[in-house]
């Protein structure tokens, strides 16, 4: 009898990220248009894993991959069954052997996200918790632009974003949790770090 392969669902986006990215230049509409318009949780891990991949040092990268993630949330949360996103985000462009770079760094991540995602604690991937786990991902992703002069705070978000949506995909509740830890640990830390306490 085959033996069936272990689900890798962070490992699987990753690997569309690297096969979209195999060209000269790309748009988000490029990247999205891997998953379908009807792939939101897909879609919504893919600005998340470039907020935390190098190419989060280009300037405004972090700004536009957070309103992604703000709309991309927002529309679960309305539970609409197309994604739709404004023309100015779908159309900024990225040049592909830098992507294709910072998405080979995330292989690590991904490994670790799948070897450690399984079902359990399912009630906190359910409604109504699933619903405050979109709150969550839409109140980071819209954080992101302000905080596009801290430093690591907008990939701390999208770690925390990505978490939860591996949570979500693998309907494991203790890596909701986790996520809402992080989330939690960031809008303490920012303001310390604003007035200098830390």
């Amino acid at each position: 009898m085959a033996t069936e392969s272990p689900a890798r669902p962070v490992g699987e986006i990753v690997d569309r990220l690297d096969s979209a990215t195999n060209q000269p230049s790309l748009s988000v509409h490029d990247l999205l248009e891997e998953f379908g318009e009807s792939s939101f949780l897909p879609a919504l891990m893919v600005p998340a894993l470039l907020t935390v991949s190098p190419l989060s040092g280009i300037p405004l990268f972090s700004t536009v991959c957070g309103l992604t993630i703000a709309f991309i949330a927002g529309q679960m949360l309305l539970r609409r069954s197309h994604l739709w996103l404004p023309g100015f985000i779908m159309r900024r462009r990225i040049d592909g052997p830098r992507a294709r770079t910072a998405v080979s760094k995330l292989r690590r991540l991904s490994d670790w996200l799948d070897r450690h995602s399984r079902q359990r604690f399912r009630v906190l991937t359910v409604p109504p918790f699933r619903q405050w786990l979109y709150l969550l991902c839409f109140l980071c992703g819209a954080a992101m632009p302000f905080l596009e002069l801290v430093p690591f705070s907008s990939s701390l978000l999208g770690t925390a974003v990505m978490i939860m949506a591996t949570a979500l995909l693998a309907r494991d509740g203790l890596l909701a949790l986790i996520g809402s830890v992080v989330i939690g640990a960031v809008a303490i830390g920012v303001p310390l770090f604003a007035f200098g306490v830390i």
